[in-house]
């Protein structure tokens, strides 16, 4: 029996959108009203870790009203087929609900906390975060996720699956938040490459990239069904 090829998926906020999850940034730049770096900073935790709390807690909840859309559940058909590999700049866990067996979160989840004082202690977290909530050496619990100025701690075994990519999916991203978005640099350069999104942006020459100006919940199962029918 001949090796399955290697698909690797690198999602962005747009495939969550269409699950009814609010993209944070409004066309000023603001989240929920506040600047960037008031609520995904080290240094916006520093100056109101209460704010910045609450401004997960509400994203947290909102992750329990949502479900999986049409293009989740199309990427994980495609593990009958194919070795399956999701890069997802999200925090939700909506590849996971979906089915998806092999997701890497570049930007930290949402339903997982971490020590401020031991970053290596990260816990299961599906309720409130509350100030004064701590771990057993003292420091206060918070988001387990990457906020700007943060290192990216996943991105080395990102980049080392792009590499590996036979195939290789974009969807749902401007392309425009690095580092994830130079990840499809890294995909060999005779591999075919897709690029899922209503609105896609110019990216620069790239041999063999198809872009299919779509939202995922229709790209992505055409897509699916096409590279089944054509590689699987």
């Amino acid at each position: 029996m001949s090796e399955k090829l290697k698909v690797v998926i690198l999602t962005g906020a747009g495939i969550s959108a269409e699950s009814g999850i609010q993209t944070f940034r409004d066309a000023n730049g603001l989240w929920e009203g506040h600047d960037v770096m008031q609520v995904a900073s080290p240094e916006g935790f520093a100056q109101n870790p209460a704010l910045v709390l609450d401004f997960y807690n509400q994203r947290r909840a909102q992750l329990h009203e949502v479900a999986p859309n049409a293009g989740h559940l199309a990427l994980k058909d495609l593990e009958a087929h194919f070795e399956v590999a999701v890069i997802t700049q999200n925090v939700d866990d909506l590849h996971e609900r979906a089915g998806s067996s092999r997701v890497l979160h570049l930007h930290g989840e949402l339903f997982k906390k971490r020590s401020s004082l031991d970053p290596e202690n990260i816990q299961p977290c599906k309720e409130d975060i509350l100030l004064g909530q701590t771990c057993p050496k003292g420091g206060q619990w918070r988001p387990h996720i990457v906020w700007f100025g943060e290192d990216v701690p996943m991105l080395g075994v990102a980049a080392a699956w792009a590499e590996l990519a036979d195939i290789f999916i974009v969807v749902g991203t401007s392309m425009q938040v690095y580092p994830a978005a130079g990840l499809i640099h890294y995909v060999p350069k005779a591999s075919p490459k897709f690029y899922v999104d209503p609105k896609p942006a110019q990216l620069p020459h790239l041999d063999n990239l198809k872009v299919l100006a779509e939202p995922a919940t229709t790209g992505l199962p055409a897509l699916v069904a096409e590279l089944i029918e054509k590689y699987g």
